[in-house]
């Protein structure tokens, strides 16, 4: 199986916008690996690995979305959708089965070019293999919940909880300084790597999805705390 941190599979049927991604994007060093529909996506999905997935939601075959199903159901590539579906409903769709960011149709180059980096620089990270120096201590613990931030696990009561390369950095933002209330613009920009576009739907379904995994009752954290007019601050479980 091909192994290299600058392949990047594009799924997009439309022909003049994934050439003009390719042309750019090879310009940057990337290797852009093209599928047309989401059946050939899965199947060449299958034959390499990848840094990055750019997904397109309205496909032949197979959609976007079921898709992203399928690879999530083994696989934590960051997976950056492109798509003319701009609604709320479809970013929380796309975002809650597991995307890790969404740009909508049409959008800048140099916006794309960006937000790619940065979601390949934090799943290098995430992975443990992007050289960033290790926190301390490297075992921290809230409540019921334990991070293990050199082996990338999160357990709670003793149970591993499944996260994306998104929530862990989330979670570790929030772990690290437990008594900040951090702004949506502070969060993004320090788990996306990037400048906030205020795009309040991409924190909001993470933080949502967050809860679901985490919290004993979502509906009413107990864990990640909304600060209403600012952001999100860790509970305070006291001494």
């Amino acid at each position: 199986m091909t192994q290299s941190i600058q392949n990047i599979l594009l799924v997009e049927d439309d022909i003049s916008i994934s050439e003009m991604v390719i042309s750019y994007l090879s310009k940057e060093g990337y290797t852009l690996i093209h599928a047309r529909d989401g059946e050939e996506a899965l199947r060449l999905f299958n034959e390499h690995n990848y840094a990055l997935i750019l997904l397109d939601l309205m496909l032949p075959q197979l959609n976007g979305i079921d898709f992203l199903k399928k690879i999530r159901e083994g696989s934590r590539v960051p997976v950056l959708i492109v798509s003319a579906k701009d609604s709320e409903v479809d970013k929380a769709l796309g975002l809650g089965f597991g995307a890790d960011d969404y740009i909508a149709k049409p959008f800048s180059l140099i916006e794309l070019t960006a937000r790619v980096k940065s979601a390949i620089r934090r799943a290098t990270e995430y992975s443990g293999s992007g050289g960033m120096a290790p926190l301390q201590p490297n075992i921290v613990t809230v409540q019921d919940i334990t991070m293990d931030i050199d082996n990338i696990l999160v357990c709670k009561k003793g149970r591993e909880i499944r996260l994306t390369a998104k929530e862990w950095s989330i979670l570790k933002l929030l772990f690290t300084y437990p008594k900040k209330i951090f702004t949506k613009e502070q969060i993004y920009r320090s788990v996306w790597g990037d400048e906030y576009y205020g795009d309040e739907n991409i924190i909001n379904v993470h933080m949502s999805r967050l809860r679901e995994k985490i919290e004993d009752n979502p509906s009413s954290p107990q864990y990640i705390k909304t600060v209403w007019g600012i952001g999100y601050k860790l509970g305070d479980f006291g001494p």
